[in-house]
C-alpha cells in the first residue's frame, strides 16, 4: 500500500534500521532475509534521496536526515498499533489483553499485588506481566515496549509523557525481634554503629539513599550486606543484629510476615513519591484507561 508514493510496508523496515543501525540485526528482528532488508534500504535511500545509514569504521551511523526520522517513524508505528488494537466497545469482563508493567518489587508488594487481584476478579481475560526495571528501561519505554512504568518521581523528570502520582511513602527501620542492640527507639549514633543491609538495584537508582545520606550527615553507614531486591531483605535481617532502612509500607508488610519489628529512623528524610507513566499513543486506549483507573484507585490510602 502506498501513501503519497511511499510504500507503507517500508515504514516498519525503516524503524528497525533506524533503531538497530545494522542491516543483519534488522532483518533478524523482522524475520526477513538480509537481501530483502538490503533491498528495502536501497528503496528507502532512493525515496528520501539520502544514504540514511553510512559506514563509519565498522559501524553504520545515521545521517542527519535519518536522525530526524527516528521519533516521527516510531510515533507513527505506535499510533498505528494502538489503532489496530482498539476495540469499539470495551467490556472488562470479556476483553482479552496483555499489559507489560515495569515496577520494582517494592511497588509490586505494596500496590500491584492488590491491582492483580482486582483485575483477575473484574477482567479475567487480562494478563498482567510485571517486570523489575532493567538498566535500559528508559530506552525500552520510549520505544513503546512497556505499557506502564512506575518509578520514583525524580527518575521520571526526563519524560514528557503523561504522568500521575500514585502514592507517597516515608522511611522506617526493621530489626529482628530478638535484636539485643535496639530498644523501642534508636539514636543516630547507635544507628551508625550497627551493621546495615542495603538494597543494590544495579544502576544509578541503587545509590539514591547513600548519595543523600552522606552529604546530609557527613558520614557513611557500615554496610555489611547488600541485596538486589527488597523481598530478600527480611531473610538476611532475621536472626542477626543487623538493621535495614526501607520504605515504611514495605517495612510494615514484612513485620507482619516475619519476626521483625519496626523502629523509627533517627533522622528525617524526604518521602519517596511513586509515579506512573505511559506512552502517549495509549493515552485514549479504553482498556489502558481502565487499567490506569484500577491502579490509581488501589493506590489511594
Amino acid at each position: 500500500m502506498r501513501l503519497d508514493r511511499f510504500d507503507l510496508n517500508l515504514l516498519v523496515v525503516l524503524d528497525a534500521l533506524l533503531e538497530e543501525r545494522n542491516v543483519t540485526k534488522a532483518s533478524h528482528r523482522l524475520h526477513i532475509g538480509q537481501s530483502a532488508a538490503s533491498g528495502a534500504l536501497a528503496r528507502l535511500r532512493d525515496y528520501f534521496g539520502d544514504e540514511l545509514l553510512v559506514p563509519v569504521g565498522r559501524r553504520l551511523m545515521l545521517t542527519p536526515l535519518a536522525e530526524s526520522l527516528v521519533q516521527p517513524v516510531r510515533d507513527a508505528l505506535l499510533s498505528a498499533r494502538a489503532a489496530i488494537a482498539r476495540k469499539p466497545d470495551f467490556d472488562p469482563a470479556t476483553v482479552e489483553r496483555r499489559f507489560l508493567i515495569s515496577a520494582s518489587d517494592y511497588v509490586t508488594t505494596v500496590l500491584m499485588a492488590e491491582v492483580v487481584r482486582r483485575v483477575a476478579e473484574l477482567a479475567p481475560g487480562i494478563v498482567i506481566d510485571i517486570r523489575s526495571p532493567l538498566q535500559d528501561v528508559f530506552d525500552i519505554f520510549e520505544r513503546g515496549n512497556i505499557d506502564l512504568l512506575v518509578l520514583p518521581e525524580q527518575y521520571m523528570a526526563r519524560f514528557t509523557n503523561t504522568k500521575v502520582k500514585l502514592f507517597e511513602d516515608t522511611q522506617a527501620c526493621v530489626v529482628w525481634t530478638e535484636n539485643t542492640q535496639v530498644g523501642e527507639s534508636l539514636t543516630f549514633d547507635a544507628y551508625m554503629d550497627m551493621g546495615h543491609v542495603t538494597i543494590n538495584l544495579g544502576d544509578e537508582r541503587s545509590l539514591a539513599f547513600e548519595e543523600w545520606f552522606l552529604p546530609s550527615y557527613g558520614k557513611q553507614r557500615r554496610i555489611e550486606l547488600s541485596v538486589d531486591n527488597f523481598s530478600i531483605l527480611p531473610l538476611v535481617v532475621v536472626g542477626t543484629q543487623r538493621i535495614a532502612t526501607l520504605h515504611r509500607k514495605q517495612a510494615a508488610y514484612f513485620s507482619r510476615l516475619f519476626p521483625l519489628r519496626m523502629v523509627e529512623t533517627p533522622f528525617d528524610m524526604p518521602p519517596v513519591v511513586e509515579v506512573m507513566s505511559w506512552p502517549k499513543h495509549l493515552e485514549n486506549d479504553p482498556a489502558h484507561q481502565w487499567l490506569r483507573q484500577i491502579i490509581t484507585s488501589c493506590a489511594q490510602p
